[in-house]
């Protein structure tokens, strides 16, 4: 297959809604979590690189309150309509090819952006220029290569074929420019970016129904893909919604890594 760079989960897609809308009950927490060990409060500025829907955007923005500012980018800013209003801006921007929003943000922060980002290194050096000095910056990250199974438990023939279509969702990530093990390499990106402090996690969740909404609209969006790529058929993919729908199989999302630093 020949490689296209480009977000493979578009979200000017129509189905685009429904994976965007299934991150956030997944990852939310996770990514709040991490937030708010760096203190963030009233007054606060910070950047959410790549926003793509509202979830955390509306999160930081009741964070740091009238007297903050919370700074939303994304290649496409459809979504975040609802959540432009003071403290939210809303700004179309390309991390990866243009200087940032400003240069004195607390705190900076990208979930699942980096690695579908053609130039990471200019876009992580990006992201660090526009901290304070003791700003923070929180990247997070998939690694779909580090646990590349849809149903860790391969048992039947349900979950056969679900690894079968999760190994298809690979491939088209990495036709698209994809860095399927990116995350893993985040610590040692920010220490060598020249950040201090630097520390990080990961979340695996498995048997979670927000995985089981997760998968059914990653597939739903990306069904045409597969089926033009020759990696599932339409039947296929129908007995797959099937069994998400039915609740029958342990679902694991990809492993989410979470990095951070502080600038110096």
């Amino acid at each position: 297959m020949m490689r296209t760079d480009g977000y493979l989960l578009d979200n000017r897609q129509a189905e685009a809604g429904g994976h965007c809308d299934a991150l956030g009950p997944l990852f939310d927490p996770t990514t709040f979590r991490h937030l708010e060990g760096f203190g963030i409060g009233p007054g606060w500025h910070c950047w959410e690189v790549g926003a793509g829907g509202t979830s955390v955007v509306s999160w930081l923005a009741k964070k740091v309150g009238p007297t903050g500012r919370v700074v939303a980018t994304d290649l496409d800013t459809s979504r975040l309509a609802p959540a432009a209003r003071p403290p939210v801006e809303v700004r179309v921007h390309d991390v990866g090819a243009e200087e940032p929003p400003g240069d004195e943000f607390d705190v900076v922060h990208a979930r699942m952006v980096l690695s579908h980002v053609p130039d990471r290194e200019r876009a992580l050096r990006s992201m660090i220029k526009a901290l304070r000095p003791g700003g923070r910056l929180l990247v997070e990250d998939t690694d779909p290569a580090l646990q590349p199974l849809l149903c860790p438990d391969e048992h039947g023939p349900e979950q056969q074929l679900a690894n079968r279509l999760r190994d298809g969702v690979r491939t088209l990530l990495a036709d698209h420019g994809a860095d399927l093990s990116f995350g893993r390499r985040l610590p040692r990106l920010l220490r060598e970016a020249g950040l201090c402090r630097v520390a990080a996690d990961a979340y695996f969740p498995v048997a979670s129904p927000a995985c089981a909404d997760l998968e059914a609209a990653t597939i739903r969006e990306l069904r045409d893909q597969l089926v033009t790529a020759g990696l599932a058929t339409d039947q296929d993919i129908d007995r797959h919604l099937a069994g998400v729908s039915a609740g029958r199989m342990d679902l694991a999302a990809t492993p989410m890594i979470s990095a951070w630093g502080r600038k110096a």
